[in-house]
């Protein structure tokens, strides 16, 4: 038997490190796992970049496995396939653990619910050091779509809802930014900008995405420019990522033709992945 697991991408409206309070729109970009447990090996393919490290691959597999209550097989084969670039900012790592997770529990026939078999995700990448903040918002983003806002100093999933069929494009530099090498402290003096952008992401997502990437960017030095000219050219909203260096916009669809024609040849071309499962009510509360 073998047991299949998927999740997706997400962008940045709400850059969590600041705050505590992280916020997500849903991308059309895939992650597939395909899990085996058989013969007397555990081995961990990452096809899109076999170079990577699989620490955290393997530990999605024990924790599996631990919440089953079962042994760990001697031997396993994991495959993993993605379409998102890894150490950008476009939650990789969350969405890798989600499909990890999925595909282990179909193996075995064990039915989870959805926000724990997240919140085991989000343990595991913590455990392999790939999160700064526990990566919450990223790994509900990913894996619920639409926009999601989360606490992610209690794991709370504080509103969820559709968020439309809309163009993305996506800049992606070369270079990777690893989490393990960020100066958080850079962040902190952009705490009253984010807070500012959490009360307009309500009402506005968009536009609460332009201002967490401004703040994001100027904190961490990053050029954002990519990001202005997005918006010249009628973006709703663009901005920085998670940490970066990917800098994501969003147009009404149909709208991004212009801009993409001179966006430059880093850029993913992708869209909105709305609300499916777990639409939740709205659990928004004063002060945040």
């Amino acid at each position: 038997m073998t047991g299949y697991g998927r999740s997706y991408g997400a962008v940045t409206v709400i850059n969590a490190m600041p705050c505590g309070i992280g916020a997500t729109i849903g991308v059309d970009l895939v992650t597939d796992s395909v899990f085996t447990a058989a013969g007397d090996e555990r081995k961990v393919e990452i096809r899109n970049d076999p170079a990577e490290d699989d620490l955290m691959a393997r530990l999605c597999v024990s924790a599996a496995y631990s919440r089953m209550g079962m042994p760990e097989p001697q031997g396993w084969d994991l495959r993993i396939s993605s379409q998102i670039p890894i150490s950008r900012g476009l939650k990789s790592s969350s969405s890798a653990c989600n499909s990890i997770l999925t595909a282990v529990f179909k193996e075995e026939g064990f039915r989870i619910d959805t926000l724990e078999m997240i919140r085991l995700g989000v343990g595991c990448a913590r455990s392999a050091g790939v999160t700064v903040t526990g990566s919450f918002d990223d790994a509900c983003g990913c894996h619920l779509g639409g926009f999601v806002m989360t606490d992610n100093t209690e794991s709370k999933l504080l509103m969820h809802h559709g968020i439309g069929d809309l163009d993305v494009v996506i800049y992606v530099p070369d270079e990777k930014i690893r989490k393990k090498g960020l100066r958080t402290e850079l962040l902190k003096e952009s705490v009253p900008i984010i807070r500012r952008a959490i009360s307009v992401s309500k009402k506005d997502p968009f536009s609460a995405m332009t201002i967490n990437g401004r703040a994001i960017a100027s904190a961490s030095g990053i050029d954002d420019s990519w990001a202005d000219t997005a918006l010249e050219y009628g973006a709703l909203g663009a901005g920085v990522s998670g940490s970066g260096p990917a800098i994501a916009a969003v147009f009404n669809c149909g709208e991004a033709r212009d801009f993409i024609d001179v966006c430059g040849e880093e850029c993913i071309i992708t869209a909105t992945r709305d609300a499916r499962v777990l639409m939740l009510p709205e659990v928004w509360e004063d002060g945040l």
